[in-house]
């Protein structure tokens, strides 16, 4: 059968690392597939798969790549099936030899037998005895090849190259970026800088150092590269951004994924003997990859989650400093203003030079076009947003969504009804698998028995259904600068704000509240600011104020009022320390009066399960 027919023999070439040796398009049946999970589970690494590859004659151990998981999960790929591999590399990994499969084909369905009688490649070798490229010693004339695998071995090999892989200009192969793995000791990637880096400095008890950071781009992926103290002198004044490189001769390493935003469970460390040359043939390397979202959708979006956003630049401060409350470092921001046709808009912080250098950024530009690519989501009055190290930006991009933008604001949309981000009392988003800690609906028991806010430096985020117990009528409110929110100084004949430096004829009021809330299980204290308080109470911060100095009575009555409500509170628990002593600190950040017929209905609908089950 022509199903049957695999390349005998051609395993102990694929495995022969020292001469790069590379059989274009073997033919061979897949044994075993076995999931192996990592080690760490800290990693945040998703499972890998072994195979056990025969050519008939012999079987080897091999590992799939990332990339081809998928065609495990979907069964497209089973024991038994027999596969054309495309695509390949042979590396030492502890001291033995492994086939990594970049990619195959799937050329016949599972089988109901094994073919052939193979022999275990590693048991050969230890019985027949070595060769100094790890090939199995030749005791006689081998089995007649089968046509599949006549034909592949007729075929001369292409040294130092695997299979389907391309070369880089000085000779070495070019992989995709989706392949690189751990488990590979020479490759080559020619990918383009889609961002670079400020350098950043740090100091502890170790000792001094800097580093820098990439994104790197290929057609298969992303991947971030980072350089440390004397790679930083070498290679930050060569990358540059939007331009194509050779890069090798680094590690690649499982990614630390608080520092970046790219979905690659690898990066690559650049290292003082890597090696990047320039690429001026850059035509097959696409330029930066967005998925964007409109404004009108950030809702969907879970808070400290990334995203990447295309808007006009409707208007923009100028640069304000604050001191960082985990540095105590001054810290520059400045605020955009960005709409889109969804007719909604919503603001985004600049930091740092991003921040300082955002006029030259834009130039003489009047409302451009200008695309974000993984800025990070906060439910900060609503939704905003905010860029950071691993977020870039581009002044009106060649792109088809930046065109239709700027068509439709030229016609017509700078005069649309924009509608600024806002709370609103749209639906919790649900639990999912991947986002339990952040979205999970819990009791107050279960918020302390979980420690949440106390497992790390990020908060965790939680919703409970919970009454209101008590709303302390202390330090209510305050008064607030008109422009920044921030506390103003009442100096007899106006009102001065220390940020802007400017003085104004009356404040405005925002609540900045403490409440304790209950349920069933136990109570906590919340903390919350302006729009939460007036949610809660009913009453802006402004007529409060009025009502407290006018009619003391009434001014009790609202407080009172707001006693025995029960609310569904979006929160963040994070722990913070007061007079040498932690405690976790709980903020809402949001709360929605209860659906009791909802509710109702929930409650049956899970009595019913637990009746059934």
């Amino acid at each position: 059968m022509a199903s049957e027919s695999l390349s005998e023999g051609v395993l102990a070439q694929m495995l022969d690392s020292v001469d790069g040796v590379a059989v274009p398009n073997p033919v061979c049946q897949v044994l075993s597939l076995k999931k192996l999970q990592t080690s760490n589970a800290s990693a945040n690494v998703s499972e890998r798969y072994r195979v056990v590859l025969s050519d008939g004659v012999y079987y080897a151990q091999a590992m799939l790549a990332t990339q081809l998981k998928p065609l495990v999960e979907n069964h497209t790929l089973d024991k038994n099936m027999v596969v054309r591999i495309t695509q390949y590399t042979a590396n030492t990994v502890q001291n033995r030899k492994i086939l990594i499969l970049l990619n195959l084909e799937v050329i016949s369905p599972a089988l109901d037998h094994r073919i052939g009688n193979p022999q275990n490649i590693e048991a050969m070798q230890s019985t027949e005895g070595n060769q100094p490229n790890g090939a199995i010693k030749s005791t006689g004339s081998p089995a007649p090849p089968t046509s599949v695998g006549a034909q592949a071995l007729s075929k001369k090999p292409s040294a130092g190259a695997p299979q389907g892989v391309a070369k880089a200009s000085s000779g070495m192969p070019v992989y995709p970026i989706e392949a690189l793995s751990p488990y590979q000791n020479k490759w080559t990637i020619k990918a383009r800088v889609t961002l670079k880096s400020d350098i950043k400095h740090w100091s502890n008890t170790r000792g001094e150092g800097k580093l820098f950071s990439v994104n790197l781009l290929d057609d298969s992926g992303e991947i971030r590269a980072t350089g440390f103290n004397d790679a930083v002198d070498r290679f930050y004044p060569l990358l540059q951004e939007n331009k194509v490189y050779f890069i090798s001769k680094a590690k690649v390493n499982i990614a630390k994924k608080q520092f970046s935003n790219l979905s690659n469970e690898y990066e690559i460390a650049l290292e003082s003997n890597s090696e990047i040359e320039e690429c001026t043939e850059a035509s097959d390397v696409p330029e930066v990859k967005y998925q964007f979202v409109a404004i009108d959708q950030l809702n969907n979006i879970e808070p400290n989650q990334t995203t990447d956003v295309i808007a006009i630049l409707d208007e923009y401060s100028d640069v304000s400093e604050i001191v960082s409350k985990a540095t105590q470092r001054p810290i520059k921001k400045r605020e955009l203003t960005l709409i889109d046709s969804s007719g909604m808009s919503v603001r985004l912080t600049l930091w740092g030079q991003q921040a300082e250098n955002f006029d030259k950024t834009i130039g003489n530009e009047t409302k451009p076009v200008i695309a974000f690519k993984g800025v990070k989501v906060s439910d900060f009055g609503g939704r905003s947003l905010s860029m950071f190290s691993s977020s870039s930006m581009a002044i009106n991009p060649d792109l088809p969504e930046c065109h239709g933008l700027r068509g439709w604001y030229d016609n017509g949309g700078h005069a649309a009804d924009i509608k600024s981000f806002q709370r609103s009392e749209a639906a919790i988003p649900s639990a999912n698998a991947s986002s339990l800690r952040a979205n999970e609906q819990r009791t107050l028991e279960q918020v302390k028995e979980e420690s949440l806010g106390t497992s790390s430096d990020r908060p965790d985020y939680f919703h409970t259904r919970a009454t209101i117990l008590y709303v302390r009528p202390n330090n209510l409110y305050y008064p607030a600068c008109p422009e920044c929110n921030k506390k103003v100084i009442d100096q007899g004949d106006g009102w001065r704000c220390e940020k802007c430096d400017r003085s104004f004829p009356s404040p405005v009021y925002r609540y900045i509240f403490s409440a304790n809330i209950a349920d069933y299980s136990g109570q906590i204290w919340i903390s919350g600011f302006n729009e939460i308080g007036q949610t809660l109470l009913g009453i802006s911060a402004d007529d409060l104020d009025a009502l407290q100095n006018e009619n003391e009575a009434e001014y009790k009555a609202v407080l009172q009022r707001a006693v025995g409500k029960m609310m569904v509170f979006s929160c963040r628990a994070k722990q913070e320390t007061f007079n040498d002593t932690n405690r976790v600190r709980y903020t809402a950040t949001q709360a929605i009066p209860v659906d009791f017929a909802k509710a109702g209905h929930a409650l049956a609908e899970s009595i019913q399960r637990l009746i059934t089950n």
